[in-house]
């Protein structure tokens, strides 16, 4: 059975978790504060992470998780919802970030994705393809009808955090995590000049793009 821990201090918010969790399908282990997280982070298939936390926050927690070599998803979940909040949490490993209040369905609907995602998808070094291009993360080379197309290093990490969200809208706060890991002077701006550049070198016709799709008031999403 899938193992999900919950790091959230507010017992009343945590049972809530547990139970729907439960109801779902999980086993669910809780932790009142973010030392007691981290302690039993290696037994998790996933882990929901609360930002406000005593004794360790959740920034601190969420860094001592990845350190220790804990590869499992993390959920953040707080009140925190500002995007330089995001940006930091996503550049010390989290997967997603949900801001409270939230709707339980929706955190379910992020728990399976995330799953899915570490469970279902292909190897890291698989070689990805959609629509007439290559991608070949191993090589870090992309191919478009058999020709090399020549991306720099940072238009080829943005194709490959669209492609590990493959068919699910990104947004720009999550892209900035994954792909600039919380560098202070990038702005979305940044994310939509590449997303342009990778659209005049991928797509057929990049005025009216087939596969890097913009989602309004939200980011991007890659159809294959």
């Amino acid at each position: 059975m899938t193992r999900v821990l919950v790091v959230e201090d507010n017992a009343d918010l945590a049972f809530g978790l547990r139970t729907a969790l439960e109801n779902d399908g999980y086993s669910v282990d809780l932790a009142g504060d973010g030392e007691a997280g981290v302690k039993g982070a290696a037994a998790a298939d996933l882990i929901i992470l609360d930002l406000m936390l005593p004794r360790l926050d959740g920034y601190r927690a969420l860094q001592s998780i990845r350190e220790a070599g804990v590869g499992a998803p993390v959920l953040v979940l707080t009140a925190r919802g500002e995007e330089a909040n995001k940006v930091q949490a996503f550049g010390l490993g989290a997967d997603d970030y949900v801001t409270k209040p939230f709707g339980t369905l929706e955190l379910l609907a992020r728990v399976r994705a995330l799953l899915r995602r570490v469970r279902g998808g292909a190897r890291p070094d698989a070689v990805e393809r959609f629509g007439d291009i290559e991608v070949n993360p191993a090589s870090r080379t992309v191919y478009r009808g058999g020709r090399l197309v020549g991306l720099a290093p940072r238009e080829f990490d943005l194709l490959m955090a669209l492609l590990r969200h493959a068919g699910a809208a990104v947004s720009r706060t999550t892209l900035l995590g994954q792909v600039w890991t919380y560098q202070p002077e990038v702005v979305s701006r940044t994310v939509d000049i590449h997303v342009a550049e990778l659209r005049r070198k991928l797509e057929p016709d990049p005025a009216n793009p087939r596969h890097i799709l913009t989602v309004w008031k939200v980011g991007y999403r890659l159809e294959r």
